[in-house]
């Protein structure tokens, strides 16, 4: 890439301790220098995203906050608006809207929800998106879709940000990925979820990123190089043996140790090794936003010390 983006790292929080042991790490996320604190929605595990987010704008100043993602089944998306329009105002327009269309069946048995086809449930998020994207900026919606409908909905607050907060669809499927080139302000990568809600640990390969990104190209056109491309880091292994390291890695996977040492998303090896690495996952794919599980929040500081935001 001749001008590539500059490099940001985000931290998806998972822990649910004490309330101060909490804000202490979010304060740390925040003076390490990482962009951004992201939070999971799910019933089965990790905090309320609507209610973690609205204390950690409250808390922060500079930190972005972002979704990763909110489940579209979960909400109705005037409330989904109406939440990320209010985050963004009391973080001073720091929210990243995260979205997707649910992939845990697990927690949708648990509640009794019912786990629709993909092809439906992606049709309800692109559906959601369209609307919300409208009532961010109208004064007064009238929205009729095949699941979602609105007449003369007048909702406050706007967003500071404008026209609205950045857009986040990510995922492995053609589908979800061709979706995110045409919506999405940013678009992140994952291995493709199974039918039994596992990920094909196989599709994490250097191979299928690029076939991933191609996708997104095909689809976003002419704006392709203003969308943001970002990856789950998985695996972060701080070591003097990545061959090693890698071998390990590449058994429990079912891949070879060239696909693991290739893969945007593990990092393995020393310090300067992984810097290296990253500089190069950003001049081949265009990667240039990583987010790593605040479980690898310390292995990962030094590095971005050495390359967040250059």
């Amino acid at each position: 890439m001749s001008h590539p983006r500059n490099f940001r790292f985000g931290i998806q929080g998972r822990g649910m301790g004490p309330r101060q042991e909490w804000l202490e790490k979010v304060h740390r996320i925040e003076d390490s220098g990482f962009s951004t604190y992201l939070v999971l929605d799910h019933f089965v595990r990790g905090l309320d995203p609507v209610a973690a987010l609205g204390a950690v704008a409250m808390a922060t100043t500079t930190l972005r906050l972002g979704s990763m993602v909110f489940d579209n089944d979960f909400r109705h998306p005037a409330v989904l608006a109406k939440a990320a329009a209010t985050i963004d105002v009391l973080s001073g327009g720091r929210l990243e809207l995260g979205i997707g269309a649910g992939w845990l069946r697990e927690e949708y048995d648990q509640v009794g929800m019912t786990f629709d086809p993909a092809g439906i449930r992606i049709d309800r998020m692109i559906e959601a998106v369209h609307f919300m994207k409208r009532v961010f900026v109208e004064d007064s919606v009238t929205f009729s879709g095949d699941h979602y409908a609105t007449e003369n909905l007048v909702m406050p607050p706007k967003p500071v940000q404008q026209p609205y907060p950045p857009i986040v669809i990510g995922g492995g499927s053609k589908r979800i990925l061709t979706v995110a080139g045409q919506e999405a302000n940013i678009v992140g990568f994952t291995t493709r979820a199974l039918p039994d809600g596992s990920k094909d640990t196989a599709d994490m390969t250097a191979a299928a990123t690029h076939r991933k990104i191609g996708w997104v190209r095909d689809a976003a056109g002419d704006r392709f190089d203003d969308i943001e491309l970002t990856t789950m880091v998985s695996d972060v292994v701080v070591t003097d043996d990545r061959q090693a390291a890698a071998r390990d890695l590449a058994g429990k996977m079912n891949v070879s140790v060239e696909d693991v040492l290739g893969s945007p998303q593990v990092l393995i090896g020393t310090v300067d090794e992984m810097v290296d690495d990253l500089q190069r996952r950003r001049e081949e794919f265009g990667l240039s936003y990583f987010v790593v599980v605040e479980g690898f929040m310390e292995k990962m500081e030094p590095v971005v010390a050495r390359l967040a935001g250059k």
